[in-house]
């Protein structure tokens, strides 16, 4: 077995040379990410905007169940998508079990609580006004809309940049819904997993800095939003 000198040394070697397998592993994780999120951010902000601005039977219950869902883990979501998908599940029909598509699902499961409580929280921190005075100029529905949205930008995009670094970053619905199958659904926190278990650490420890860097980048780019986001005193 290596020291882990030797494979700190030999997971550098694995990054800059530009190994394949490594590489694809990294493009699998941030692709489906990418499209989780993208997926999931629209009906989000709806959500979060509906709970600011429109009062409606349910709504604190609404409120109540998505900040219980911020805490389920990772591996609950993917135990409940596993039976709703596996062969003799609800939609065992569509074959979705061990694919990036089952993948997406999981990670749009994860993300939207975080968007939704997240941009409820931004959305509130809005001076009301800015609504009720841009409806009362003449903006329509949509533009007066795009006004609140605007006002809440950093708020809105700390929530992005948080829901985005959860979900690149969980093993438990990933493991179960994709199936760590090789060249296809295995991504960097399941390859992590996998490599480490066969006491192999060279490209654990490899994708773990990639893991490291995005997460620096994703907190320092958080710190600056949420800086920009209030005011100097």
């Amino acid at each position: 077995m290596e020291s882990l000198s030797e494979s700190t040394v030999n997971a550098l070697a694995l990054l800059f040379s530009g190994n394949a397998e490594l590489w694809e592993i990294i493009g699998i994780s941030f692709r489906v990410s990418f499209i989780a999120i993208t997926v999931a951010v629209p009906p989000a902000l709806m959500t979060a905007f509906a709970l600011t601005y429109l009062h409606f039977p349910g709504r604190r219950l609404l409120i109540s169940i998505n900040s219980t869902l911020l805490s389920v883990p990772a591996v609950v979501v993917g135990l409940t998508l596993y039976i709703l998908l596996s062969r003799q599940g609800p939609l065992g029909e569509w074959k979705l079990l061990f694919t990036q598509t089952a993948m997406v699902l999981g990670q749009i499961a994860l993300s939207f609580p975080i968007l939704a409580a997240m941009g409820h929280a931004a959305l509130q921190g809005v001076d009301r006004r800015a609504w009720e005075t841009a409806r009362t100029l003449g903006a329509g529905p949509l533009r007066a809309f795009s006004t609140v949205i605007r006002e809440a930008r950093f708020g809105l995009m700390a929530a992005l940049l948080a829901a985005f670094g959860r979900i690149i970053a969980e093993v438990g619905a990933s493991m179960m819904l994709g199936g760590n199958i090789l060249h296809y659904t295995r991504n960097i926190p399941t390859a992590i997993a996998l490599e480490t278990s066969k006491g192999e650490f060279s490209q654990g420890i490899a994708l773990g800095i990639v893991l490291l860097v995005l997460a620096f980048t994703l907190n320092a780019l958080l710190q600056n939003f949420q800086g920009r986001g209030h005011p100097v005193s």
